[in-house]
Parts: structure tokens; C-alpha cells; sequence
């Protein structure tokens, strides 16, 4: 049986846009709402180089990474081909007007994934 986490209410999700959630470990999801009202979750990393999908551009079922505009599908995170990859989606229930997230996914799903972290390379000791 699943637990329900409240997160927000629907109308704090802007439409086209999304709400970041913050987990005790692991990075933040991303709520989205798309132009027809339907809210997704995946966790806020792109599959290709951990772009924050929560900056993304949403059309359709799909949101546009903002770092080099991969294609992810918020049903299921899974990147448009011809690229490939996915990132963890959540279950989502809407119900009177409230949103809410699975309390176990929250506390376990994709916690164990990082963001890459941009800059050079440390020098190893040959080249000091």
C-alpha cells in the first residue's frame, strides 16, 4: 500500500512550468504541469549531463533541458531518440486540488544519484 506525501497544491505548479521538491538525500524533484493541468514527477537531473529539468521548457508530455535541449518525457523520463537515457520518474496523485508524491519513492528513488560538477579535471600528481 502506498503512503502519500502532500506537496503543494495544484495551482502552485505554474502551468508550462514546475515546483521543485527537496529531499532529506538525494537531489530535489521536479513537479511539472503541463497546458492540459496534468502533473508529472521526475527527479531534477537530465540523463545526459544532469542538466536541472526543473529549468526546462515543458510542451506537450515532454520538457526541454535547458543545458543542451535534450527531450524528457515526463511520463516516464525517458530521453526522445536519438538520444538515449532516462531519469527516475515518481508517482503522482492529484486529489482535490492537492498534489501528493509516494513517501517511499521520496525517501529511496534515484537517492543515490549525483549532479556532475563542471570545472577542470584534478591535476593528478604528473602534472604538478
Amino acid at each position: 500500500m502506498t503512503t502519500w506525501k502532500a506537496i503543494c497544491h495544484v495551482d502552485d505548479i505554474p502551468t508550462l512550468g514546475s515546483r521543485r521538491v527537496s529531499r532529506a538525500v538525494g537531489l530535489d524533484v521536479a513537479l511539472f504541469k503541463n497546458d492540459a493541468g496534468e502533473v508529472f514527477a521526475l527527479l531534477d537531473r537530465c540523463p545526459h549531463k544532469g542538466g536541472p529539468l526543473s529549468q526546462g521548457i515543458v510542451f506537450g508530455t515532454s520538457v526541454a533541458c535547458p543545458l543542451h535541449n535534450w527531450t524528457i518525457g515526463l511520463c516516464n523520463g525517458q530521453a526522445a531518440a536519438p538520444d538515449e537515457g532516462s531519469t527516475p520518474a515518481f508517482e503522482v496523485k492529484v486529489e482535490g486540488g492537492q498534489v501528493f508524491l509516494s513517501a517511499e519513492e521520496l525517501d529511496t528513488v534515484g537517492t543515490d544519484l549525483t549532479r556532475p560538477v563542471a570545472g577542470p579535471k584534478p591535476c593528478r600528481a604528473a602534472c604538478a
